[in-house]
């Protein structure tokens, strides 16, 4: 005898993929709960889901597990004839049917699922309630775009897929993905996994759309796939013939949506497509109320009913729209003709946010760093918007509001070193014409872009910029952002070897910072000092501007200067000899950095971590710090930080005993060095050779010199970190500093061969380096001894006994 059917669940078209938490939990949840309604976009997986979730949960129910798929229904008068003829329920009189229903389920232990109720809700809500209340052991599991809202009602928000990143690029919607489009034939997709990622990311993890998209590798790869993404509506178009049309394509599915909206949810929908981020109730109701069609008192129930209808996704009290969804908005925004009036608002509304988080988080000189981090979380929050913003201001030759929001946005992003970005900010504004800015918001804006520029190493550009924002600025009455491009201008100065006119701004600067009593910029000229005191070996002065930092930064209650300030001290201690006083600071600083989340200062502190516990002999401690410095500074693009990495690792392989590591990854951190512009070899690599020629010969020296300048940072640093075994650390002790008149050690070592008349090109063979660098080693000693010719050079180091060997 054959048994009863106790289930109408279709088989599954293909492997499910993903989602293994909400089975296992739903499937657990779908006999506790009453009412279970999967909610979220078209497209999101919610009939999978609940299929799925139905199939693993069948056992349970005695009397079946039964699906009622609605999609197809226009009338609601349709629903319990649908549920019952799937029930085999029979009535001569359709008004009876739903008597019938409850007769048949009163006593059932069954699971129902209602797919797809969205455009029947109301009708859905009514049937449902009063069933469950006639029939103690029923269960209902519904998809719906927005819920029931009724008594008892779990609702469960269904994600979009899991998108990978650095900790898991096997992500869910990278394997749906893949194995949806190893069965359209696209047997190279796993070549070119990068670019999957880049996809994925770019669909919201979205099903339909990653199912769509993989239908298409047949004919397109996935990098071509995701170049063409911003045209999705058109690209991901072929769909399962078999699938119900509104699913065929992306389109139809977000349309579908769409069409079930009240009017002024459809207006409240296309107007948030000009928020690229997320954004929370104050900020949608500054932007899109108008007090006509949306009223501010109204846009909180248009917004929920948004939410509801799950074409908003609510998170921890701020909003966002999915990419599709917004881009599928912006174009109503468009037909509607309001795009360029609401991106004109949100620009302004931006800047003006922008502003106030910059005001409120940095302006005040004095303080609680607590007072200041909801301001820089803020702000931070915005970015996305900024970017939006910054391109309206430029397509709409605004420079006044784009301007005033980059140099907002600036003070946010420095807290946690990511300026690059606002380089093309400033210099597509700039670009603007200028006529009717203000002329001090136009000198804040190239010091602003002299800051981004001599992050990224472009010193010639930054030190051109920073001048022009310094003297214009100085015609204003003073401002924080003076001493801000100040302190931009001690750097580039410095990093040029221009000590001279490093050291009159550094005046200027203190002078305006005591007189205007700005502590955040007098400790910035605090740490100034002190840098330049350990550069001459005044030890004693470093110690006492770096205690006055100290000081001042706490003052300011800023954790950016206090790290600062605390990261050189430990500098300044180490030189000292001072081990425990060194790995004090720093380790004291490593937590202020970690907080404020900045990359790029929290990879110097680990890199100085590294060394100082290298030479404390605690090698695995310097490796574990030393690895971590080089991959943040690699992650972040900061090629100054991967030198500083470097040279670290040199150091702890010459702590070692390891001189053929240690000359590696000295020759590495020059050959960079020099890539970016800073010219000369610090003292401590320079004995590091030193000792290199001595132990292992002049040639095999040379040989792995040249060698660690072709090898990529991460090969030569993975020599020294990736040891198993620690070996003898080295007897020749700590390596000291050999300073004469302000040079580097390797200008030193250039000024002992030129008493031997040697040539360039003469000392480039003997140094390994190249002529243009001797070159320009030259120049610099000349510079700092105000001297005119090579022939001076060579009398002063004579006489201060630095003759050298010339073989």
């Amino acid at each position: 005898m054959t048994p009863p059917l106790t289930h109408n669940l279709p088989a599954e078209p293909n492997r499910f993929v993903g989602r293994a938490r909400d089975v296992t939990e739903l499937s657990a949840l779908v006999h506790e709960e009453r009412v279970i309604t999967l909610s979220g976009v078209g497209g999101i997986g919610k009939t999978r889901l609940s299929l799925r979730v139905a199939a693993r949960a069948a056992p349970g129910f005695a009397d079946g597990v039964w699906l009622v798929e609605l999609a197809r229904l226009a009338d609601p008068a349709l629903i319990v004839s649908e549920m019952a003829g799937v029930l085999g329920v029979r009535d001569e009189t359709p008004a009876r049917l739903l008597d019938g229903l409850r007769v048949r389920l009163r006593e059932a232990r069954a699971l129902i699922v209602l797919d797809n109720c969205e455009h029947l809700v109301d009708r859905c809500a009514e049937l449902v309630a009063g069933l469950i209340a006639d029939c103690p052991e029923l269960r209902f599991l519904l998809t719906s775009r927005e819920p029931l809202h009724i008594p008892g009602e779990l609702v469960w928000r269904v994600p979009p897929l899991e998108l990978p990143d650095d900790h898991r690029p096997d992500a869910e919607s990278v394997s749906l993905f893949v194995e949806r489009a190893l069965a359209a034939g696209a047997r190279s997709v796993t070549g070119s996994m990068d670019d999957v990622v880049r996809l994925c990311r770019a669909l919201d993890g979205l099903p339909l759309a990653l199912e769509l998209a993989a239908a298409r590798t047949s004919l397109l790869s996935p990098g071509r796939i995701a170049d063409r993404i911003g045209d999705r509506f058109t690209l991901l178009t072929r769909g399962d013939r078999t699938a119900p049309a509104r699913q065929r394509t992306l389109l139809a599915t977000v349309e579908w949506s769409h069409d079930l909206l009240r009017p002024k949810e459809r207006v409240l929908l296309r107007r948030l497509s000009v928020f690229a981020g997320l954004f929370d109730l104050a900020l949608a109701e500054r932007v899109c109320a108008d007090g006509g069609i949306v009223r501010r008192a109204e846009l909180l129930d248009l917004l929920s009913g948004l939410v509801d209808k799950s074409l908003v996704l609510h998170l921890d009290g701020r909003y966002r729209l999915l990419e599709t969804i917004r881009q599928y908005a912006a174009e109503r925004l468009a037909e509607a003709g309001e795009s360029a009036r609401l991106r004109d608002r949100h620009l302004r509304v931006v800047c003006e946010e922008m502003e106030h988080c910059y005001e409120a988080g940095a302006l005040h000189p004095r303080l609680p760093w607590a007072a200041r981090v909801p301001h820089f979380t803020r702000g931070r929050a915005l970015l996305d918007d900024c970017r939006a913003a910054v391109d309206r201001a430029v397509e709409s030759a605004d420079p006044v509001l784009g301007l005033r929001l980059a140099r907002a946005a600036l003070a946010i992003l420095a807290v946690r070193g990511e300026l690059g970005e606002t380089v093309g900010w400033h210099e597509r504004l700039l670009a603007l014409d200028l006529s009717r800015v203000p002329s001090d918001v136009v000198a804040v804006a190239k010091g602003g872009l002299a800051y981004g520029l001599e992050i990224c190493d472009e010193l010639a550009r930054a030190e051109e910029l920073v001048v022009q924002g310094i003297e214009e600025q100085k015609r204003h009455p003073y401002t924080h952002w003076l001493g801000v491009t100040y302190s931009v201008a001690l750097a580039v100065f410095f990093r040029t070897g221009q000590s001279e006119k490093a050291l009159r701004y550094l005046e200027e600067l203190e002078a305006a910072a005591t007189a205007h009593d700005d502590p955040f910029n007098l400790a910035t000229v605090r740490v100034a000092q002190l840098n330049l005191a350990l550069f001459r070996g005044q030890l004693r002065q470093a110690g006492r501007r770096g205690e006055e930092a100290l000081a001042l930064a706490r003052e300011a209650g800023h954790h950016w200067t206090l790290a600062r300030a605390l990261t050189h001290l430990g500098a300044v201690a180490e030189a000292a000899g001072d081990l425990e006083a060194a790995m004090t600071c720093h380790s004291s600083a490593l937590p202020l950095l970690e907080d404020m989340g900045n990359r790029v200062e929290l990879a110097r502190c680990q890199a100085k971590l590294g060394r100082v516990a290298a030479r404390m002999h605690d090698y695995p401690a310097a490796r574990r710090h030393l690895a971590e410095s080089l991959a943040l500074s690699t992650r972040t693009g900061q090629r100054r930080g991967v030198v500083r990495a470097l040279m670290a690792v040199s150091a702890l392989a010459a702590e070692q005993g390891d001189l053929e590591g240690a000359v590696l990854a000295a020759a590495a951190a020059t050959a960079l060095r020099e890539a970016i512009g800073q010219y000369g070899v610090p003292g401590r690599i320079q004995q590091i050779l030193a000792l290199a020629r001595g132990g292992l010969g002049e040639g095999r020296a040379a040989s792995l010199w040249a060698k660690g300048a072709r090898q990529s940072p991460e090969e030569v640093a993975g020599r020294v970190l990736d040891r198993d075994q620690d070996v003898p650390s080295c007897t020749t002790g700590p390596l000291p500093g050999v300073r004469h008149g302000g040079l580097t050690g390797r200008e030193v070592e250039i000024a002992a061969l030129l008493t031997h008349g040697l040539s360039n090109r003469a000392i480039a063979l003997r140094l390994v380096i190249s002529p243009a660098t001797v070159a320009r080693h030259v120049a610099n000693i000349m510079e700092k001894l105000g001297f005119a010719s090579r022939a001076q050079i060579a009398v002063w180091a004579t006489e201060h006994g630095l003759e050298s060997d010339p073989t």
